[in-house]
């Protein structure tokens, strides 16, 4: 029996004995509390306690069935339990503050106890030291345990937690091969389609339904292009024909499982470094070496030279007109927020009106933003347009219209992006603000963006996705130390109907499942 099995039949034996009694004046029970393991939940007469003064959660461990293939040996006069399965051993000790764990010494909350002839541990032993991830929620009252080793495999029902009509999407990053596809499949045609397919399978499993998937990185293609060179994410070399269309295939089988396909566009970045003799000969710094600008060791599109905002206008119709998108999409990558943007040959070219920069370059994002919306719509009014703006406009500091936040960088000021203007005009069917941040980040704090984000939409016809950050989970930054944040923030969002669904940066970091979010998504999906 392997490792992770080993850590199944431990959370089975400690479940099991639950439907034991057992008594212990110093002990008080945790009533109302729900137990759900795997997804599932558990249901049993005898709950788990939670130990006084040192509030540690404690549940009892008895020998499970032989059927299992693991036992637990009581040692009566040294009072240890030794349980052992797939050739590991862990050794507790009543009246010990330590466990062996495989004859390491490892640290209880609290002593294990004996209490009416059975043996009990503290639960959080359980998942941090066998692989085991449980997670309180104070409001739900409930203990959440799910092992490494579980992925859902059946697509959740429709309706639940969030509504059967609401957009539940994940990006999926193809920059640096970020989620797909690996750099060991590179010109591996069948390996690329499987892991797509496998990508899909999963995200739908846990009750999504819409992918965005990123076609442009950086001035390329991840499809035959008559404009521009085939990403390099699918051989290792730009310009080089992988032997079949991606695009193709990924709106085929996304279509196929009744999700939404939308394609992602990064609009501005040229290349990932400045090198340029990497780049295939059509590449946008190559044949136009004038409409690029050096910034941060990258090259990006001038957004002020019209003839270069039109090319980008260009490549994405083509997209739309050849393929059977449900929409475009574009990331919040404008003009840098960082580092200095050297275009003052542009702003004495083409500054007609006499703005200042900040507002010319402003201007030159909008002009962008109206003109593509305007040629999607005119080419398939059917097709969504949509931009995931950075997740603060403006700061309440700034402009007393802001949101009540202190971020360091905004969407208005740091990267020339109007986002009020684009949502006030209509330009875009949908706007997806990125709001990385948790309930109790107190500088940009997740439920007061929300709540600003839906108040800017209200009225407008624009909906209004939230980009959530998965990817956050288990850092060290304030909120995210529990897959319950995002479960959280999700609820939350139901307070209003302009929000329509979310998106979760990034696919890869949904799959790897941090915290047990598989999880406690599909449980949320489910509900």
């Amino acid at each position: 029996m392997g490792f992770r099995k080993f850590h199944r039949w431990i959370v089975a034996s400690l479940l099991l004995v639950l439907l034991i009694p057992f008594t212990g004046q110093q002990a008080k029970a945790a009533n109302n509390i729900t137990m759900v393991l795997d997804g599932k939940q558990l249901v049993s007469d005898i709950p788990p306690y939670i130990m006084p003064k040192v509030n540690v959660t404690m549940v009892p461990i008895r020998v499970i069935s032989e059927g299992l293939g693991a036992a637990v040996a009581w040692k009566q006069s040294a009072k240890t339990a030794d349980i052992s399965g797939g050739g590991h051993t862990i050794t507790l000790t009543s009246g010990k503050k330590t466990a062996l764990v495989d004859g390491a010494s490892v640290a209880l909350d609290a002593s294990v106890q004996l209490r009416g002839g059975r043996v009990l541990v503290p639960l959080r032993f359980v998942g941090e030291q066998l692989g085991l991830q449980v997670d309180w929620d104070q409001v739900a009252r409930t203990i959440t345990l799910t092992s490494s080793a579980y992925i859902p495999t059946e697509p959740p029902a429709e309706g639940g937690g969030s509504s059967s009509s609401q957009l539940r999407g994940a990006w999926i990053s193809t920059v640096y091969n970020l989620d797909w596809p690996t750099t060991s499949s590179y010109g591996k045609i069948e390996q690329q389609k499987q892991e797509y397919s496998a990508l899909l399978d999963k995200l739908q499993a846990m009750g999504l339904n819409a992918v965005f998937v990123q076609v442009r990185t950086a001035g390329d293609a991840l499809y035959p292009s008559d404009l521009v060179p085939w990403s390099k994410v699918l051989t290792g070399t730009q310009g080089k024909d992988p032997g079949y269309d991606p695009l193709q295939y990924m709106i085929e089988e996304t279509h196929k499982r009744g999700m939404q396909f939308h394609a992602w566009f990064n609009p501005f970045r040229a290349n990932l470094d400045t090198t340029t003799s990497k780049l295939a000969a059509n590449h946008v710094a190559v044949q136009h070496p004038d409409w690029v600008v050096s910034v941060n060791n990258q090259l990006i599109i001038n957004p002020g030279i019209p003839d270069a905002r039109q090319h980008i206008i260009d490549v994405v119709m083509e997209v739309v007109s050849k393929y059977d998108i449900d929409g475009v999409h574009l990331d919040d990558y404008f003009y840098p927020s960082s580092g200095t943007f050297n275009d003052d040959a542009a702003f004495e070219a083409y500054n007609t009106q006499g703005l200042s920069k900040a507002d010319w370059r402003r201007d030159n994002i909008n002009q962008f933003v109206q003109q593509l919306g305007q040629s999607i719509h005119a080419s398939k009014p059917a097709v969504q347009f949509g931009i995931s703006p950075f997740g603060v406009w403006r700061n309440q500091s700034t402009d007393p219209t802001g949101s009540d936040t202190k971020a360091g960088v905004t969407a208005y000021d740091s990267m020339s992006a109007d986002v009020r203007t684009w949502v006030k005009q209509h330009w875009i069917d949908y706007v997806a603000p990125q709001i990385y941040w948790s309930m109790s980040f107190k500088n940009a704090q997740y439920d007061k963006l929300v709540d600003w984000w839906a108040q800017e939409v209200q009225g407008t016809g624009v909906d209004l996705y939230i980009g959530h950050a998965p990817y956050k989970l288990g850092t060290a930054e304030a909120g995210w130390q529990s897959a319950q944040e995002i479960i959280n923030q999700l609820q939350y969002n139901t307070k209003y109907d302009a929000v329509k669904g979310s998106i979760f940066y990034s696919a890869k970091d949904l799959i790897k499942n941090p915290l047990g979010i598989v999880q406690a998504l599909t449980a949320y999906y489910q509900q």
